[in-house]
């Protein structure tokens, strides 16, 4: 399949060259047939081409046929607004078939349509157009389809044609179409309750995604990037992990999905982390593998994309990474399989000296990087995971003793980032009882301390700067409804405030004196407006909550608890999928790698030294 496209990449060159057209006259007669100078161009380029005639005559023919296929449907789409879509079906199928529609149907009449005049069963289909799922629910035109767009279609299922007609075989893999629907509907749910949880809540209690650099240590982003930055590695470490079961079908739409929020990322964030190059090598990597690399138009692009941000977050010759980490060989992984999708990328295009060189720059980047079985053995006798000799071994260049100690000090390393991240928990949590004990809520403590980073006086300071923080959202007992002693009033009234605003101060925070004489006194003697009781008796409280409470909130039903459960799988199902080794995506085995780069290495002609 690779040789036939290289060939085709060939001679449609040639044919460019020469500015030959094979779809007008000489080569194509009134009737759309071949003429006779096809013969002559049969003769002449298989020569060239060092092929059989037959095979020339084919690929020729092929060719051809295309444009004049195109060229009929270019002059359709002009009168009559019917559009031509090339639809690429799941590669058990293997071939490309057309397809004519107007572009004001749905996405889901056009799946549909595909799935009907293929036999595919509607709901395990996804398609990708211009490198998005489809909307099922906007019409095509809404979405930007245009006529001779490519139309990937992904079938998530995976089962052999004769299971398949059995009834128990049917039941099962709807189970499974359903299970993957779902799956990516927690997906969705889990990383947006990840990407919106606050970082002031405890992380023991409430897990949230943290954004660290090479060495393992946070880095502080502003809050709204850090969203779209939180989504867009979680979607792609899902996709990752797919990717490892070799389940690139499901692992796409969550590619994809990756990289659209990658987008709503600032240029200068996307230019100090590397995840964005690596989204582009796995979405390349992906649809290769699921041999729809014709489907990427911009293949090259994303390639090229991909080399230059490598080269502004390691350095032109690497130094940065050999700066910060001592050494580049576990990065070096990456740059294998960048050159030789980049070699496949200018094989499949008929380039076939480019194509050798990048091949065979994976093939020396193979070599070196190949482990010595006998090595991670060595290591894992050491009490060392078989990632972690892995990693150390690329980094040492196979020195057993130096990796040894690579990862020993690593280990160090991680200990001591704990150890410190620990004891600032500690601090914040006798932070926390300190302000509690002042009769302030834990929550008020825990924004407070967070937006000052953790300076106690500051976030005694910042309580009461931001009055909103006082207020307690879980009472039962409204504010203008709570019975004041005389006593309450009494003290504060000794302490020079007036009865009104000290009667009103207790009132709002249900008896505590302490807050309220500091409130009072914070504010010159007065409640601030978002702290007064309204004319109407309801308390700031309510005001405060009622426009963000819904009805099932409120009311404590048991579906809350539900959804809380639903909320908190949703959540567990995308920490599942975070590697806890941070280079785990440097971790790659290579088995594929060598068998792609064997493959291509048989088609190319190798210059001989």
């Amino acid at each position: 399949m690779a040789q036939k496209k290289y060939l085709i990449a060939k001679l449609t060159s040639f044919l460019r060259e020469d500015k030959i057209q094979l779809w007008k006259p000489p080569y194509t007669n009134e009737k759309k047939e071949a003429g006779e100078e096809m013969k002559e161009l049969v003769q002449k380029y298989s020569s060239k081409l060092n092929i059989s005639e037959n095979d020339t005559e084919n690929m020729l023919e092929e060719i051809r046929c295309k444009a004049i296929e195109r060229g009929t449907g270019n002059e359709n789409f002009k009168v009559t607004g019917i559009a031509r879509l090339d639809i690429y079906l799941p590669r058990r199928k293997s071939r490309k078939v057309p397809l004519e529609t107007n572009l004001f149907i749905t996405g889901k009449e056009l799946r549909s349509q595909i799935a009907q005049e293929h036999s595919l069963k509607e709901n395990a289909v996804k398609i990708i157009i211009n490198k998005k799922q489809l909307d099922l629910g906007k019409t095509l035109e809404d979405q930007g389809v245009t006529h001779n767009a490519k139309v990937m279609v992904l079938q998530l299922e995976q089962s052999d044609e004769e299971t398949k007609r059995k009834v128990q075989e049917e039941e099962l893999q709807c189970k499974k179409e359903k299970e993957i629907n779902e799956k990516m509907q927690r997906t969705k749910k889990g990383l947006e309750i990840l990407a919106e949880r606050e970082e002031y809540l405890d992380e023991d209690s409430f897990p949230y995604l943290d954004i660290a650099n090479q060495t393992g240590r946070s880095i502080k982003i502003p809050p709204q990037a850090k969203k779209a930055l939180v989504l867009a590695m979680g979607y792609h470490e899902k996709g990752r992990a797919l990717m490892k079961k070799k389940e690139y079908e499901i692992a796409l739409p969550y590619l994809l999905d990756a990289d659209k929020h990658f987008c709503e990322c600032s240029t200068e964030l996307l230019n100090t982390v590397d995840n964005y190059a690596v989204l582009q090598l796995d979405i390349v990597w992906c649809y290769f593998r699921l041999e729809q690399l014709d489907c990427l138009d911009d293949a090259e692009k994303k390639l090229s994309m991909a080399h230059r941000c490598f080269q502004r977050c390691y350095g032109e010759n690497h130094e940065r990474l050999i700066d910060i980490k001592g050494s580049y060989g576990r990065e070096k992984v990456l740059f294998l399989r960048l050159y030789l999708l980049q070699g496949i990328g200018h094989y499949h295009s008929g380039r076939e000296k480019e194509a050798a060189e990048y091949i065979q720059k994976a093939a020396r980047l193979y070599e070196e990087l190949s482990i010595d079985p006998d090595k991670i053995n060595s290591l894992s006798l050491l009490g060392f995971s078989e990632q972690e000799a892995r990693l150390a071994l690329r980094a040492c260049h196979g020195n057993v003793e130096h990796a040894a100690n690579l990862i020993s000090n690593r280990r160090e390393e991680k200990a001591q980032i704990r150890r410190e991240e620990r004891a600032k928990r500690r601090q914040r949590l006798e932070d926390i009882n300190t302000l509690q004990s002042m009769g302030y809520s834990e929550r008020a403590a825990q924004v407070a301390l967070h937006n000052t980073q953790g300076n106690l006086d500051q976030a005694f300071k910042f309580i009461l700067d931001n009055p909103e923080l006082l207020l307690e959202d879980d009472d039962d007992v409204a504010s203008d409804q709570f019975e004041v002693s005389q006593e309450s009033i009494d003290q504060l009234m000794y302490m020079g405030f007036s009865r009104e605003s000290a009667e009103q101060a207790l009132k709002v925070f249900k008896g505590n004196i302490h807050i309220a004489s500091q409130t009072l006194a914070h504010y010159g003697g007065v409640l601030p407006a978002s702290l007064q009781l309204s004319p109407e008796g309801s308390s700031p409280s309510e005001e405060s909550t009622s426009s963000k409470d819904s009805p099932t909130e409120s009311a404590g039903s048991s579906s809350s608890q539900t959804d809380e459960d639903m909320e908190t799988d949703a959540v567990n199902e995308i920490l599942e999928d975070i590697p806890e080794h941070e280079e785990d995506y440097l971790d790659l085995t290579l088995e594929e790698e060598e068998q792609i780069i064997h493959e291509y290495l048989s088609y190319i002609q190798v210059p001989q030294h």
